[in-house]
């Protein structure tokens, strides 16, 4: 069954719609900026939210006291795509998938002293937004590390092509936090600079704060449709990827497989800049034979925005082939993995009739060994 993309939206420092982000792209803007947070004797490399901007386009809709910092981003995202589509949660035949990997983890930071802690829960979290828009069904949750944007928007497929649900919004969020912070800390990962993915001198990653919300549905809303997408876990270690890709490969080809396809005209990569998970990237995509795509990686631009980095790059990937425009990969310089990878070093829109972008894979992966591949397609 076909499963189409329709109305969809990105809040993060470069913008409150996915439009106002791609054009940030176009333009080479960068989210990242040295930031200093009363936990840390030194600045720190990330992008972020400023509270009184969210809070001043949340007043509209309600009292921005009884709601966390990610609520109320999580709401004004699912907000923007049911007033573009229309689409009303309350209809039993439409569903919410949220999918993060930390929720309200700030609620136990005591940065809400006047609401009740169990909002922690990703469960609760979940249901704060649901009970906004009257959710009749409730809300699922997906949280599988890094690939949760990216298997939620795998699962509210299979939903679909299931005839379980005509249409789902799946959201992504995730917060700049010090959990998050502390524990990428504890690992060494944290770069002092922008990050580099891919790049012969990166230094590590850096963390992003982003919400962004997208829908499918069993209706033509759009000329761009996921046709394939599947996820496989190498379990190599709790916080290091599989040396030889073998999570990644297994994802992506089953992913080519079952499009019935050998290759596609990009590849939107996961593209940490970790010496680990770059290298393992290119030997899975080496393998699979799909080196020679022309690639990406928008780390770059936002960080590492966790739960949300699935359904954000999702999105700038479909604008991408609805604009026919590769968008040059940030950071990236100097080749800096063994195997060979054609990154997409200058944003460029192609001619559609001399190179027609039709086809998009996007991959993610995680801790634990967990991978995720999906293919777009424009019609």
């Amino acid at each position: 069954m076909s499963v189409f993309f329709g109305a969809h939206n990105i809040i993060s420092p470069l913008g409150f719609t996915s439009r106002e982000n791609f054009d940030a792209l176009l333009n080479g803007k960068s989210a990242l900026k040295k930031k200093s947070f009363p936990f840390s004797e030194k600045e720190i490399f990330c992008s972020t939210l400023e509270e009184s901007e969210v809070d001043k386009r949340f007043s509209k809709l309600g009292n921005a006291k009884n709601f966390t910092h990610l609520e109320k981003l999580s709401i004004l995202s699912v907000k923007d795509v049911v007033d573009q589509s229309g689409i009303d949660l309350s209809d039993k035949n439409n569903l919410l998938i949220v999918s993060t990997t930390k929720g309200n983890i700030d609620i136990l930071e005591n940065n809400y002293p006047h609401l009740p802690q169990k909002r922690a829960y990703l469960t609760e979290f979940a249901k704060i937004v649901g009970d906004f828009f009257k959710s009749v069904n409730t809300p699922i949750v997906v949280s599988n590390a890094c690939i949760s944007g990216l298997l939620a928007i795998i699962i509210a497929k299979r939903f679909i092509d299931a005839d379980k649900y005509k249409n789902i919004i799946v959201c992504g969020a995730d917060l700049v936090s010090e959990f998050t912070l502390s524990g990428f800390k504890s690992f060494n990962a944290m770069s002092d600079e922008a990050c580099k993915p891919f790049d012969a001198n990166r230094t590590g990653i850096n963390l992003g704060e982003a919400v962004a919300s997208i829908l499918l549905s069993y209706d033509k809303l759009s000329n761009i449709q996921i046709i394939s997408g599947a996820s496989a876990n190498d379990a190599n270690h709790i916080s290091g990827p599989s040396r030889n890709g073998d999570g990644l490969y297994q994802a992506v080809t089953e992913t080519l497989a079952k499009a019935n396809k050998t290759n596609v005209d990009f590849i939107s990569a996961h593209g940490t800049a970790t010496e680990y998970n770059d290298e393992m990237e290119s030997i899975a995509f080496s393998r699979a034979g799909i080196s020679s795509s022309p690639l990406n990686s928008l780390k770059g631009y936002y960080g590492h925005t966790l739960g949300t980095a699935g359904v954000l790059e999702s999105i700038i990937s479909i604008l991408s082939l609805q604009e026919n425009t590769l968008i040059k990969s940030m950071g990236f310089e100097i080749p800096g993995t063994s195997q060979v990878l054609n990154m997409i070093t200058k944003t460029e829109t192609k001619d559609p009739i001399a190179i027609g972008l039709k086809t998009c894979l996007k991959t993610t992966s995680g801790f634990g060994g967990c991978n995720a591949a999906a293919i777009f397609e424009k019609l």
